[in-house]
């Protein structure tokens, strides 16, 4: 009987000497106390070598999926196993040796029990072996099967974008508070300047610029304003009702405008970042609902692979959960939609759409969340596809051009609430009476009615007979 043993460093083929010790587990410890004895019952035969990590790994991949690879079946093929058994660790491995190279394995609790003695004198049993070599290439393998396994590149790594989203938004925050602080602050000397220029960047770029606001007339303001807002600022500059401050309050202020800009532009890096290491990791929800909400999604989830998780009922709501506990608990109406509702495609619906549209929006993201955590493909295909019946969808509900199935087929639909109306039956007591019904009642009446104006004929008869008497007599 043969031997298969698989290392990190390669595959060894040994031949058993005695296979009636093997039947002998209990015993087959102590067959293995020392090297001496582990060679007298095995025989090293032949040990192929990998040459490289990329050939270990594809490997070790053939054999988890119970696949024959190419440098085992050259090992193989260097032994000569003619009517002889092999010995394996996986029953799965015996049965494709045996249909591919028609060689027959065992694979039994004992081959266990012989796999763990030859690793413990394996030093002994293989010639030249380098113990150092081998825990640098279980180090490696163990690396590459764990990618294998979770499907793990190191371009996606998610917790990047989690922290990259959730600095851009202390970002807005600190530069909101900034920007406040300085309009503030210049607002004792220029408070006028607030409200001529509205726009922070354009604000900010104006102070430092002119500084003390008796400079206006003499600063060039051009490439900041326009040129009807520059004049009034300079007008305004004149009649200004701010009060003076001192060299030294407003080198504070420019400092701080300097920081503002700085900001600013570190702010618009991490945003071109966010951008790109999202078309690298979720090319197909990208597309769906931009890089903000995308990004804020998965932070919400703690990750790619748990936000395509969720379903698509989850994902819509994902960010309004204290809104849905409290309609829940007030038996109000459930909220619908969350984070999703800053997408682009939400946002130009019109309000009697964006309920609809957020929950098409949301199936087609958690499918797109799903191709890109688990799928093999790194194109954003599925994502243009998905926009694209989206967009055709919105147009179509927004345009009214749908059509019913039923009836003439040239009626534009109604989108109507719907409002479920039940039906309350109630008990009818009349029905338990053992009397005559009401119909019959009405029956026997219309008989006593009808016998009086029958009599009057019946009277009026016998006088016309009398008269008719008479004549005849005269």
């Amino acid at each position: 009987m043969f031997v298969l043993f698989e290392t990190a460093s390669g595959f060894a083929v040994f031949k058993l000497l005695d296979d009636k010790k093997l039947q002998q587990s209990d015993e087959l410890f102590k067959l293995f106390e020392n090297p001496k004895k582990a060679n007298k019952l095995l025989h090293f035969e032949h040990f192929e070598k990998f040459d490289d990590t990329a050939e270990a790994v594809n490997s070790v991949t053939s054999l988890l999926k119970g696949k024959i690879s190419k440098q085992l079946k050259k090992t193989l093929g260097k032994v000569n196993l003619d009517d002889e058994l092999l010995a394996v660790a996986d029953p799965k491995l015996g049965t494709a040796i045996k249909e591919k190279l028609n060689i027959n394995c065992v694979s039994t609790s004992a081959v266990q029990d012989l796999m763990s003695c030859i690793r413990s004198q394996i030093s002994s049993l293989i010639p030249n072996w380098n113990p150092q070599d081998e825990s640098n290439m279980q180090l490696a393998l163990s690396h590459g099967i764990g990618r294998f396994k979770l499907k793990f590149s190191p371009e996606k790594v998610d917790t990047m974008i989690i922290q990259a989203v959730s600095l851009l938004d202390d970002l807005d925050k600190e530069l909101n508070n900034y920007v406040m602080r300085c309009k503030e602050w210049y607002g004792w000397h220029f408070p006028e300047l607030s409200k001529i220029v509205t726009d922070n960047t354009s604000y900010i770029l104006t102070v430092l610029k002119m500084g003390m606001r008796e400079n206006a007339s003499k600063t060039d303001l051009s490439e900041i304003l326009p040129e009807d807002i520059e004049a009034q600022v300079k007008e305004m500059a004149e009649l200004s009702m701010g009060t003076e401050i001192a060299e030294e309050d407003m080198l504070n202020i420019e400092h701080l405008c300097r920081n503002v800009l700085d900001l600013q532009e570190y702010r618009l890096q991490l945003f071109e970042y966010l951008k790109n290491r999202m078309m690298a990791i979720a090319p197909n929800l990208t597309i769906l609902v931009g890089e903000l909400v995308g990004a804020r999604l998965i932070s919400r989830a703690g990750s790619l692979l748990n936000l395509a998780k969720h379903p698509a009922s989850t994902v819509q709501i994902l960010g309004a959960e204290k809104a849905l506990f409290r309609a829940l608990k007030t038996k109000h109406d459930t909220p619908k939609y969350g984070l999703i509702y800053h997408a682009q495609l939400i946002g130009q619906s019109n309000s009697k759409l964006k309920g609809k549209m957020s929950r098409m929006l949301a199936s087609k993201a958690s499918l797109a969340c799903r191709v890109d955590a688990l799928g093999e493909s790194t194109g954003n295909e599925l994502g243009l596809e998905h926009r694209a019946k989206l967009e055709s969808r919105l147009k179509m509900l927004e345009e009214g051009t749908m059509r019913k199935i039923s009836g003439s087929g040239k009626k534009k639909p109604k989108f109507e609430k719907f409002e479920h109306k039940s039906k309350l039956h109630q008990y009818k007591p009349a029905a338990d009476s053992t009397l005559e019904t009401s119909a019959k009642k009405r029956k026997v009446e219309e008989v006593e009615d009808a016998a009086p104006t029958e009599e009057p004929t019946t009277s009026m008869s016998p006088e016309k007979k009398k008269k008719k008497k008479k004549k005849m007599d005269e």
